[in-house]
C-alpha cells in the first residue's frame, strides 16, 4: 500500500471499560478499521488521564483504574478516515475523537502476509 505524502491522522480517544456488542470498543474500531483495508492502526494504554467529567483514571496501587485511557491511532488519506467516520459516529458513545493533516515521511511493509 502507498500512501501519499500528505495524509490524515484520527485520534479516538476513550475507556478501556468502553464497550460494542460484547467486545472491547477499541477491538471493535481496529476490527471495522482492518475491513476497510485502511493502512494501519495503534492502540495505545494510557497510564493516566482524565476527562469531560473530571475522573482521573491511574494504574498507582492504590488508586488502581478499570478504565484506564486508550487511544486509537490511524494514519491514512481522508477517503479511507471518512469511509470509518459512520461507525465511530455509531459506537463512541463517550470520549474524543480528532482529525489532523500530516506529513508521511516513510510508510513501508513486508510484503509476506502471516
Amino acid at each position: 500500500m502507498k500512501l501519499p505524502e500528505t495524509g490524515i491522522l484520527l485520534r479516538i480517544f476513550i475507556g478501556e471499560s468502553d464497550v460494542y456488542k460484547g467486545r472491547t470498543l477499541y477491538e471493535a474500531i481496529v476490527m471495522r478499521a482492518r475491513e476497510l483495508h485502511m493502512a494501519g492502526a495503534t492502540v495505545i494504554r494510557g497510564i493516566m488521564g482524565f476527562g469531560a467529567n473530571s475522573r482521573i483514571h491511574t494504574t498507582k496501587l492504590l488508586t488502581l483504574s478499570e478504565d484506564l485511557p486508550i487511544i486509537i491511532e490511524f494514519v491514512d488519506t481522508e477517503d479511507k478516515i471518512n469511509l470509518l467516520m459512520p461507525f465511530l459516529d455509531e459506537v463512541v458513545k463517550e470520549g474524543l475523537i480528532t482529525k489532523e493533516t500530516v506529513n508521511v515521511i516513510k510508510y513501508i511493509h513486508n510484503k509476506k502476509i502471516t
